[in-house]
């Protein structure tokens, strides 16, 4: 570590000018590569996918995101729907069976549906 950035050294990549022609590359880790997590964490890539049901086993839809804000992530489920990854909000992740249970604040599925706006493309 570097201050707050991760720093990685290459194989044969000795000097500044070589590590500069890799900058915004992507670093990938094959999946049985990849660090054994604790308990209680899991890889966002892992929760793509997953179906989400309120407490009352009523499906809201699949991840089909995991955005990073600053503060509490926010899982996108279908287009519309933003649910804060917390532990008090995601009470059940169930990577094994791609489900994920969640208690929502009150109001939270209406302020999701007041604030829809018009999709942006994205630029990707």
């Amino acid at each position: 570590m570097h201050g707050d950035h991760l720093i990685f050294k290459f194989q044969g990549v000795d000097t500044i000018s070589d590590a500069e022609k890799l900058a915004g590359a992507e670093v990938s880790i094959p999946f049985e590569q990849r660090a054994t997590l604790s308990e209680d964490e899991v890889y966002q890539s892992d929760l793509v996918g997953c179906e989400v049901f309120d407490a009352a086993g009523r499906s809201l839809g699949v991840v089909s995101d995991f955005q990073e804000t600053g503060g509490t992530p926010l899982l996108q489920v279908g287009n519309d729907l933003l649910i804060p990854f917390a532990k008090e909000i995601c009470t059940k992740v169930d990577l094994e069976n791609k489900r994920i249970t969640v208690n929502l604040p009150d109001g939270l599925l209406d302020l999701n549906v007041s604030g829809r706006q018009t999709p942006t493309p994205n630029p990707q």
